[in-house]
């Protein structure tokens, strides 16, 4: 439990925050005031939008934080000769922590062990997204991704749409200092929410898009198709992923339908 705490005092998730906070100020108390007015019918429901998608933003990443990513567990069948097998899978043994870890699971440097359906190690949250935190922190993206596109579009409105004094240093500063931050987060957190996308809807890692390329290569250099093993169609990875309840998609807290993240369907093609 100390652990968790101690990642909210890293300067990586300190400065997500802190820029959490920063968006969300500027935009309701300064772009949405200036433009709409929070006391006006729209201006009041830009803002209760606003703050939802914020809100789900911060939740969602709190948890993405919090939640541990699988670690292999105790009980993991061990022979030494005949590692074990899930569905065709084998596992592979891993050198540093001296076992054989599930399929689909990696060795992580930072944290020291294997983590299970390891995707990468997020220094944002500082914690590795894997198995048991990939919903909370792709749901982070999205609602960071669209409060990000939601705060451009109010702050462009804003600077279009109505006249101002920019007479002022300390203004135009101001101003652009917000344009290029709200712009940045659009493209930058766009594309990362564009990606994983890809890899929610093909039921990939970062890890296994990368060890895949060669396998891509290979199978286009002799005529033939290239298919992720884990790759079921859109609608049961998600499902897979996401839950099978679609209503709790976007709930970041909903995670009864993981298991033990060290068995995983294999497609049949």
């Amino acid at each position: 439990m100390g652990d968790k705490k101690g990642r909210f005092l890293s300067l990586p998730v300190l400065l997500v925050i802190s820029l959490m906070g920063f968006v969300y100020y500027t935009t309701v108390f300064v772009f949405i005031e200036d433009w709409l007015g929070l006391s006006t019918s729209l201006g009041f429901l830009n803002y209760l939008i606003f703050s939802w998608v914020a809100f789900m933003s911060l939740l969602s990443f709190f948890v993405a934080v919090i939640k541990d990513p699988g670690g292999v567990p105790t009980y993991f069948a061990l022979d030494w000769e005949n590692p074990p097998k899930h569905q065709g899978v084998t596992s592979r043994y891993c050198d540093k922590c001296s076992t054989y870890k599930p399929p689909r699971s990696h060795h992580c440097r930072v944290c020291k062990r294997c983590v299970l359906k390891m995707d990468h190690h997020c220094v944002w949250i500082s914690n590795c997204v894997g198995y048991g935190n990939y919903k909370p922190f792709i749901i982070f993206i999205l609602h960071a991704a669209t409060g990000s596109i939601y705060s451009t579009v109010i702050f462009v409105s804003s600077i279009l749409q109505k006249d101002h004094d920019f007479s002022r240093t300390s203004r135009k500063l101001f101003y652009v200092l917000c344009g290029f931050v709200m712009i940045s987060l659009s493209l930058t957190i766009g594309t990362l929410l564009g990606w994983h996308i890809y890899l929610l809807t093909h039921n990939m890692t970062t890890i296994e898009y990368r060890e895949a390329v060669r396998a891509m290569w290979l199978a286009r250099k002799s005529g033939q198709k290239y298919r992720h093993h884990f790759d079921l169609g859109v609608y049961k990875n998600l499902s897979q992923i996401l839950g099978p309840n679609m209503f709790k998609w976007l709930c970041p807290m909903a995670l009864g339908h993981l298991k033990n993240g060290t068995e995983f369907p294999i497609s049949n093609d």
